[in-house]
């Protein structure tokens, strides 16, 4: 049993792993980018905020109650009431003076602060929100950063095919890579196949012992990758805190499974193709490859 155990965990089973884990683990970091990114801009377009102006004449209790109302509407990821009181403090301490001393009134605004959800962070769903909100014969104006809006919307289009591209090239690089690590190592036993098939074994028995060797090597290396995907997310998540909003656990595990079916099905799919490769080949065919 020891014996058998050493034959299978040998140093080409130990070199092969590490070799595909390196692999893996630059698909995972794509992979963590890409799903991060779209936490990122989902982040950023739900902290951009728009400003909806109540005239005076409507009084404090309605304009909670204006509140409430919109918090019930879907776009609406949350609001914020700023008083008029609280508006001139605001932009005291922002200025450093008070405007009210020279003009002798508070000319500030009460004002609803509303953050979207990000589904609704684009000019056409803020063009239809506005005229929404507008009818409401209290409401003076809404401003929100219209240039800013457009600008994030169209850094995220380029970013995110920008990552897409890179993912699926990456992807393609990678089967190439991990297909060349397995197939030099079943190359080794192309001499021990013919035997087998002499000796009249089944195609499917042969393959057997290499397939479930190569599973074992893309599950070890899907795990070693996994670790070390998790340990750069830690450290990043201890380094800046408010990362976790864009470097959740639902991501994490997301790439952690595209990390291990990946690497469980890419060496299985590399070592069922070479191991044919060699089942086909006639015998005098193996000296010349």
């Amino acid at each position: 049993m020891g014996k058998k155990s050493g034959s299978f965990f040998d140093m080409q089973f130990i070199t092969s792993s590490i070799s595909t884990m390196l692999v893996l683990l630059l698909l995972g970091m794509v992979v963590f980018f890409v799903l991060s990114a779209n936490n990122l801009s989902r982040y950023v377009r739900e902290n951009i905020s728009f400003s909806v102006l109540i005239s005076d004449d409507m009084k404090e209790a309605d304009a909670l109650k204006f509140q409430k109302k919109l918090n019930e509407e879907p776009f609406v990821k949350e609001t914020f009431y700023i008083s008029k009181e609280q508006a001139l403090k605001e932009q005291t301490e922002a200025m450093g003076t008070d405007p009210a001393e020279f003009l002798g009134y508070n000319p500030f605004t009460a004002s609803i602060e509303i953050k979207l959800n990000a589904d609704y962070a684009h000019s056409d769903s803020i063009s239809w929100i506005e005229q929404k909100i507008m009818k409401n014969k209290k409401v003076m104006e809404i401003n929100y950063p219209q240039d800013l809006l457009d600008a994030v919307n169209s850094n995220i289009r380029k970013i995110s095919l920008l990552l897409l591209g890179l993912a699926a090239l990456l992807t393609l690089i990678s089967f190439a890579l991990i297909n060349n690590t397995i197939r030099l190592a079943i190359y080794s036993k192309r001499f021990l196949i013919h035997t087998m098939k002499l000796v009249g074994a089944s195609w499917g028995f042969i393959r057997r012992p290499f397939l479930v060797r190569n599973i074992w090597i893309g599950i070890l290396a899907a795990a070693m990758a996994d670790a070390a995907l998790i340990g750069m997310a830690y450290g990043l998540v201890r380094y800046e805190p408010e990362l976790i909003e864009i470097i959740t656990p639902i991501t994490m595990l997301m790439v952690m499974g595209a990390v291990f079916v990946f690497g469980v099905v890419i060496t299985f799919m590399c070592a069922y193709i070479s191991i044919n490769k060699y089942l086909r080949m006639k015998a005098s065919a193996l000296y010349y490859i």
